[in-house]
């Protein structure tokens, strides 16, 4: 069974009659329900079809924080090869929220850097839910300066709501870090390509992200503050979080509009969690694509071309 969102209603009352014909023929086989079963399933279909065709910006975030979304750990068994990735800042502790280490991919050695969510309870309370302290942005920037040592390129994979919040992550530095990851993904002279493959929530999600290229997945997020925070901050009301998300401009199209982002990966018809196979798929041939053109590179044109960009984006919006 898959786990429905509030608006997938009209789909997961068709998909459980579904479920219930065919347990009632493989309990009785004098039951033909074969006609049946093939009119619903062509009308769910449909109704996922219409539905996911006109998505409003508040359920594409329900859909980027779905539990079944594939993470990073799929990502990374799919499709890099020997990943080994490293532990500890050097400096206070290992943060398993941000994975970060070396692997192969297609055959060419890159150091690959993501968020983890976890799974279930315990592999979520272990990654901290994806949201990094400050020792895991101090992990990812030791691993992209030694990329930038022995020119090697980075990947980096982004979901997180945002960066942890609490006290003891301030103390140690938070605000910093981050500034000193972004810093580091904007001076590195070799090929930097990011995905944003569900949440991309504020300076968390930016400070691995600020690449030569970067991707959006069709029904991720990115933002500067999650919808929620954002409706309570302009209207102490953090249950308009609705009206939040529409005028955020969160969504890839809007971003891919405003030259944020330099292309967005199609997802299959219900959400990246209905065939992950697919979408981990594509985007492999997106982050491949994009590591062929900028290997092209030297590395200052790298480093110039990645400043210039991020300097556009703010004279444009601004």
């Amino acid at each position: 069974m898959h786990n429905y969102l509030d608006f997938e209603k009209p789909i997961s009352d068709l998909e459980g009659k579904i479920l219930e014909l065919r347990k009632l023929a493989s309990e009785d086989e004098s039951v033909d329900t074969g006609e049946e079963i093939a009119r619903l399933e062509t009308r769910a279909r449909d109704a996922m079809a219409e539905i996911y065709n006109r998505l409003d910006p508040w359920q594409k975030t329900q859909v980027a924080r779905h539990p079944a979304r594939p993470h990073f750990d799929e990502y990374a068994k799919a499709l890099f090869d020997e990943f080994t990735p490293l532990a500890g800042d050097r400096k206070f502790a290992e943060d398993a929220a941000i994975q970060a280490g070396f692997a192969r991919f297609r055959g060419q050695p890159v150091a690959l850097i993501g968020q983890e969510k976890g799974h279930d309870t315990k592999t979520r309370i272990h990654h901290n839910f994806g949201s990094a302290r400050p020792e895991g942005y101090r992990k990812a920037i030791r691993v992209m300066e030694l990329a930038d040592r022995f020119e090697i390129p980075v990947v980096t994979l982004i979901d997180t709501a945002g960066a942890y919040p609490g006290i003891g992550a301030e103390e140690r530095g938070q605000a910093e870090a981050i500034a000193r990851s972004t810093e580091t993904c904007l001076n590195i002279r070799v090929p930097l390509v990011s995905v944003i493959i569900g949440e991309g929530g504020s300076g968390g999600a930016i400070a691995i992200a600020t690449g030569n290229r970067v991707y959006m997945l069709e029904h991720a997020i990115y933002s500067v503050i999650s919808p929620e925070g954002a409706a309570s901050i302009l209207w102490r009301d953090a249950t308009r979080a609705k009206d939040a998300a529409t005028s955020m401009k969160i969504t890839a199209e809007d971003l891919q509009g405003l030259g944020i982002i330099d292309g967005i990966i199609d997802e299959p018809v219900g959400g990246a969690h209905r065939d992950p196979e697919s979408v981990v798929a594509r985007t492999g041939d997106t982050i491949f694509a994009a590591l062929e053109e900028l290997n092209a590179l030297s590395g200052d044109e790298l480093r110039a071309g990645r400043r210039k960009k991020f300097l556009e984006i703010g004279r444009q919006i601004g």
